[in-house]
């Protein structure tokens, strides 16, 4: 009984359910599914919360083709799934000349998922996204196999893609998790964990709750490669400064004698 009722909060074949919190999201615990106009609502609201750009009901209605691709993926997936698959590629391929956003009919979407500009955005057919994530243009959830298997990335719940963020193969973003712009991910991320670089490593990992609101400074994720470089040039001095002590030291001694 208990296992059925657990099955019951967990989202299916992209569907999100009811009013919940990012904590309740990445928890799992999402109750029954709000109805279409429901999800109209919240996605739109969704705009708002995340989009500072955003000033009318008129001007998100119009001006927003993430929300665009966002709806017409929801309509191809529900022809995806009921085995309409052409009807289903297709529409998908008139969203992407309508948007630049290409979304396979087959990929699995959470509630409140937004794409920020979203031209040249690519989410393979495999892949699974969770609730209250945010996506920037240039992201690529793809895949690394030619084989008929889950093969595209699952993406947690509030997670953020920057701007060209590569994240490729069946692997797993944790709840939470930030992956920077430009970088390459192709291992799995921790939750809480912030991603950057090429390959992506993990630089920092955030032990609390993540928030409604997500953190978008960019431009203060640490470069471990600048790091590193610095970190060496700091090493060089030292060891250049030492040798010229051990060199002063011996034309000393040299002069003595």
């Amino acid at each position: 009984m208990a296992e059925t009722q657990a099955n019951q909060l967990v989202p299916k074949c992209g569907e999100c359910c009811g009013e919940c919190t990012c904590e309740e999201a990445i928890a799992g615990q999402v109750p029954v599914h709000p109805g279409l106009v429901g999800l109209i609502r919240e996605d739109i609201q969704t705009v708002f919360e995340k989009d500072p750009a955003a000033r009318s009901l008129l001007e998100v209605l119009t001006c927003y083709p993430g929300l665009h691709a966002v709806w017409l993926h929801r309509i191809a997936h529900l022809l995806w799934r009921r085995k309409l698959r052409f009807l289903a590629r297709l529409l998908s391929h008139f969203a992407r000349w309508l948007t630049g956003v290409e979304i396979h009919p087959g990929a699995r979407i959470g509630r409140r998922f937004f794409i920020d500009h979203g031209m040249g955005v690519v989410i393979g057919e495999t892949a699974e996204i969770g609730h209250d994530v945010l996506m920037y243009k240039g992201v690529v959830l793809g895949g690394v196999s030619l084989e008929r298997t889950k093969r595209h990335p699952t993406i947690g719940n509030c997670v953020v893609l920057g701007t060209h963020a590569i994240v490729l193969g069946p692997i797993t973003v944790g709840n939470g998790a930030k992956i920077g712009s430009g970088s390459v991910v192709v291992k799995p991320a921790p939750a809480m964990a912030t991603v950057v670089g090429i390959p992506g490593r993990v630089v920092k990992i955030e032990g609390v709750s993540c928030p409604r609101k997500q953190d978008l400074h960019h431009e203060r994720l640490p470069d471990r490669t600048t790091q590193r470089l610095d970190d060496l040039a700091t090493r060089v001095a030292e060891l250049e400064a030492r040798l010229a002590e051990i060199e002063i030291e011996r034309e000393r001694v040299l002069t003595l004698e």
